[in-house]
């Protein structure tokens, strides 16, 4: 948004500039409806485009920060399924060792 507001004051400042150039120029004619007119739709035309790229750039920023949280989420999830097959995994070993050693109980 601060780029766009640059360039239209950029923009509004090389209009000023064109204008001043001109061999009739004059304060006075600055004012004159026509002159004003056209100020004012070129600063609405602005407006307008500016709102549009505005909200269109907010709506990505938006997209993406939700595809981030939903991909932290994943690996949240991930992380926990991994913690608990480890887990399971682990109690089936301990259980199958126990099991082992009470059916063939050691000769001495």
């Amino acid at each position: 948004m601060k780029n766009l507001s640059f360039i239209g004051l950029l923009l509004l400042g090389l209009a000023f500039l064109l204008y001043y150039m001109l061999p009739q120029f004059s304060f006075v004619k600055l004012f004159e409806p026509i002159n004003l007119m056209g100020i004012l739709a070129g600063i609405g035309i602005g407006l307008i485009i500016g709102g549009i790229v505005g909200y269109v750039s907010k709506g990505t920023a938006l997209k993406q920060e939700e595809k981030k949280r939903e991909l932290i989420q994943l690996r949240k999830e991930k992380e926990d399924l991994e913690k608990q097959a480890a887990e399971l995994a682990r109690q089936q070993t301990v259980n199958y060792t126990r099991t082992d050693e009470t059916k063939n109980p050691p000769n001495y």
